[in-house]
């Protein structure tokens, strides 16, 4: 592992900043005046604090055509939100709590009205940026003729979203730029979007030159699926998001099937030999926990495996205010889980509050035990509605007990447990069993 030595107590607060500032849908029009929205953000600031956090990770900052991943301009700010003056501030404000900063990066396509494929389209194969994207001509290129627009990969079929040819030396000199220039500006981390779909190699080259000049950044991938452990020892990443685990916590609980959780936190293991993975239970591209979970009883349970399992843990802005949303696959489907906040936090309902309260409770409990962060952990006891794990750096163990169960739960302890520092349960028999209640849950310091 060659993670920075600083994210071992890295707890982040993600936000998806156009959403959440309530901008507009679309681009401004070119002569319109900067909207400073940024600025909303630092209202949050201390919110994110209380909570137990210690980073903001910001989605899309650039300026882009709509919802960001269609980037226009890296160097800009979406004049939506404001300009680099506004972003200054921010990182400044954060710094000051002790807030790190991540900003997310674009660097597998580009919107089309990127300069570099409008170029493309104006001038044809002659253009200099031609070769930033994999482009096919339909008549050859020396038939090219003003009008004619050639065939070229995209995302996922997202036909506004022009891929970039990974293997192109400019394209690589453009993402390590574009990288060097915001961490010389002052953030701390990167999030590298759509990670799984760039060659690892790419990767390799851009982390090689960014590390370069600032070997404390921290270098986080998009990948959803595949061989986690290679994506970040070949690409030379320092975590990769654990979408395996995201998947295995809301469809474990929802089926009270606790062996599938089981058998997740055993590959969960295996990647910690390699590097700590970038946990997660909510994000801005995924249906909201509370609303994922089919019992709400189990939100508690979600929230406890985010703050007790060894990763880098972020917490989805709104997630620990318990709201809702369901994202679905139309045009405009990810709005109910990117919504607009209040200019700064204010009064909750109880609902919320008991929501706020759990997520403080869990995540102070994993501040005062940072170690958590590289631990190993192993499951000692599963069926069907109930799980024991155990949470160990050599030294220090922490065991957590898990029942979905519409009734008490007893589940045998390992060896060593001494007492309940958090949750629900009754520790008998010496410690060596927990009883829990229906749909209960506890952490025992071992």
């Amino acid at each position: 592992m060659h993670e920075p030595g600083w994210v071992a107590h890295a707890i982040w607060w993600h936000a998806y900043p156009l959403g959440f500032t309530g901008a507009e849908r679309h681009a401004l029009a070119p002569d319109a005046p900067v909207r400073h929205r940024l600025p909303r953000l630092v209202a949050w600031l201390d919110h994110l604090v209380e909570l137990g956090a210690s980073g903001l990770l910001l989605g899309p900052v650039f300026d882009s055509e709509s919802h960001g991943y269609d980037t226009v301009d890296h160097l800009r700010i979406d004049p939506r939100l404001g300009d680099t003056a506004d972003l200054d501030a921010l990182i400044a404000a954060a710094h000051e709590r002790g807030v790190r900063v991540m900003l997310d990066g674009v660097f597998n396509h580009v919107g089309r009205a990127h300069p570099a494929f409008a170029a493309v389209l104006a001038q044809g194969p002659s253009a200099p940026t031609a070769g930033w994207f994999r482009l096919r001509w339909p008549d050859g290129p020396e038939a090219w003729r003003p009008g004619v627009e050639p065939d070229y990969d995209d995302f996922e079929g997202h036909r506004h979203l022009v891929a970039l040819d990974h293997s192109s030396p400019a394209v690589v000199d453009h993402v390590a730029e574009v990288m060097t220039h915001w961490l010389d500006r002052g953030i701390d981390a990167w999030r590298l979007d759509a990670a799984y779909a760039v060659p690892a190699s790419f990767w390799a080259e851009v982390s090689r030159r960014v590390r370069a000049t600032h070997p404390d950044a921290y270098l986080m991938g998009e990948v959803i699926h595949g061989d986690y452990a290679g994506s970040v020892t070949d690409g030379g990443l320092d975590s990769v998001t654990q979408y395996e685990l995201w998947k295995a916590v809301w469809s474990s609980l929802n089926d009270r099937n606790l062996h599938e959780l089981a058998h997740a936190l055993g590959r969960h293991d295996a990647m910690l030999a390699t590097f700590v993975p970038f946990t997660f239970i909510g994000n801005h591209d995924v249906t909201r926990i509370a609303s994922k979970l089919t019992d709400a009883r189990h939100l508690a349970h979600a929230v406890v495996l985010l703050a007790t399992l060894p990763g880098t843990p972020a917490v989805y802005a709104g997630d620990e205010l318990g709201l809702t949303g369901v994202k679905e696959d139309r045009a405009g489907g990810d709005d109910a889980v990117r919504p607009a906040f209040a200019e700064r936090p204010g009064d909750v309902s109880p609902e919320a509050a008991a929501v706020l309260a759990l997520h403080r409770e869990l995540l102070g409990l994993r501040r005062r035990h940072a170690w958590l962060h590289a631990a190993r952990v192993e499951v000692t006891h599963v069926a069907n509605e109930s799980i024991v794990y155990v949470c160990t750096d050599g030294d220090r163990r922490l065991a957590v007990a898990l029942s979905t169960s519409d009734g008490e739960s007893a589940c045998p302890l390992p060896a060593g447990t001494r007492e309940l520092i958090a949750g629900d349960g009754a520790l008998l028999d010496n410690a060596t069993t927990v009883r829990l209640p229906a749909h209960g849950w506890c952490v025992v310091a071992a």
